[in-house]
Order: structure tokens, then sequence, then C-alpha cells
């Protein structure tokens, strides 16, 4: 892994409590150890990302990668992609669409709003532990992604 992705963090947007925690326990046992932040929901997370909100006064770093669960009240992750990719300050973020839809029509949309990857999230916890594996090896051990997209505003 690159010295610069090791640190990057990563932004978690899902709004399933038990989801977030089964993928920071797939994080830690796939050894992926970067920083992790969580928003709750699309509206959250576009605040976190362009210090508006609550998260106005706080200094907080670009994630490297962004995970979106797509099925979330108010603000979906469709809208929030289109939203994150419409913004030139955010569109260069590479993000994976992390959802239980594997509705041909989300894919085709999710695509063409820009998303990085869609990965379907896996049903058993062995199943979520392996895609995670798979996206560490893929994001950060094999692709090369802009400096611009992850090294600025490093905490």
């Amino acid at each position: 892994m690159s010295e610069t992705m090791a640190t990057q963090s990563i932004l978690i947007v899902e709004d399933s409590e038990d989801d977030y925690e089964a993928t920071l326990r797939a994080f830690k046992k796939v050894n992926l150890r970067n920083p992790i932040h969580w928003c709750a929901s699309g509206q959250e997370a576009l605040d976190y990302l362009k210090h508006e909100g609550k998260y106005r006064s706080q200094e907080t770093a670009k994630p490297g990668l962004i995970l979106l669960d797509l099925n979330m009240p108010g603000l979906d992750g469709r809208k929030t992609l289109e939203m994150i990719k419409a913004n030139d300050m955010l569109k260069r973020i590479p993000v994976i669409i992390l959802t239980t839809s594997s509705d041909e029509r989300d894919v085709q949309a999710c695509y063409q709003l820009g998303a990085n990857t869609y990965v379907q999230k896996p049903v058993s916890f062995d199943g979520l532990i392996e895609a995670i594996k798979r996206l560490k090896e893929y994001w950060f051990e094999i692709a090369l992604l802009p400096k611009n997209s992850l090294s600025e505003n490093i905490a």
C-alpha cells in the first residue's frame, strides 16, 4: 500500500449503524487501518465534504475514498453521488457504491452519474470481508489515483 493512500481517510455514508459497524469489523479483518469517518445520511456527507452545517467550524480532511449506500432516507445515495460528482472540489474523490441493490437500473444510473465502482453488499459477514479485501487490494494496492484527489487537506 502506498504511504499516501495508507493515511487517507475513508468516508462511509451509511444510514444503518449495524452495516457501518460490520464494515468497520471487515476493515479490521483485512488490516485496513485508514482513518474512518461515518455519515449517516447523504446530507450529512455533503455537509462534511463541504464544511457546512455542523462541520462548518471543523477542519475535516477530504477523504481519499467514499463508500456510499444508495438506499437512505432523505437525500439518498443517488442524489448524493450526483451532487458530489457535480462539485469541482469533490468530483475527483473516488466513490464506491456499496449497497444491497442489484437492480440493473441502479447500476447503470450510478455509473452514468460518475460512480467509480458498484458493489452489491454481500449477505454474510464472510462475504463482506471478501468484498472489502478485494476493494482494499484494488483501491489501495493496485490503482493509481490523481494526487490532487488524495493529498489535498491531509491533516
